[in-house]
């Protein structure tokens, strides 16, 4: 049942925004990836699951925010059955691993979709990045870290906004990024930063 509803949103996103993949520095491979990417609208989410390929797409899990798809069950239930995502507390209580959710799917062999700038920007600009994706690569070197750059998606449904403007969009998929040896964790926050911006 989960699988028809994610193929039927899949079909939905691909109707109105197109969601075009452009894998410009990797090739679509099942390999456990760690894809991270800008965020500037509610359709950022389901326009990466729309552009992978469907052997990627049923092993992928995007980390969503608990406050928001947990507000209605119309959310809970497109989140939890259509999309499979994994929730996550952006303000957890204290002495609980926020990311805990997504390391349990990584540990299972599975990958993810993060958004490291943690809440949805304006479009103009990519803001920086939280200590979340260095701790999750980090603790999965094995897992591909994946830039990711959603063009358009701001203009198909941005902040604020309640009703949805067909566009084309496309999810560009850039070279694998990780940790240097000894590198320091702001030095690679900006680094993985940069090279989602490289890709616009």
């Amino acid at each position: 049942m989960s699988a028809l509803i994610r193929r039927f949103l899949v079909l939905v996103v691909r109707l109105m925004v197109g969601a075009r993949a452009d894998w410009r520095g990797c090739a679509p491979d099942p390999r456990q990836r760690i894809y991270f990417a800008n965020h500037n609208s509610h359709f950022d989410t389901v326009a990466i699951i729309a552009a992978l390929p469907y052997e990627l797409r049923r092993l992928t899990h995007p980390v969503a925010a608990r406050d928001y798809w947990n507000r209605n069950a119309v959310l809970r239930w497109i989140a939890e059955r259509g999309l499979r995502a994994v929730l996550i507390d952006r303000k957890p209580v204290r002495g609980e691993d926020p990311l805990g959710p997504a390391a349990t799917v990584l540990e299972q062999g599975h990958s993810i979709i993060i958004f490291p700038e943690g809440t949805r920007g304006t479009g103009e600009e990519v803001g920086p990045f939280r200590a979340g994706l260095h701790r999750l690569a980090t603790r999965f070197p094995e897992a591909e870290m994946i830039p990711v750059y959603l063009d358009n998606l701001q203009r198909i449904l941005p902040k604020g906004s309640m009703l949805p403007v067909p566009v084309t969009c496309t999810a560009r998929f850039g070279a694998p990024v990780r940790p240097e040896p000894g590198e320091e964790r702001s030095a690679f926050l900006e680094r993985a930063r940069q090279a989602v911006l490289d890709l616009a």
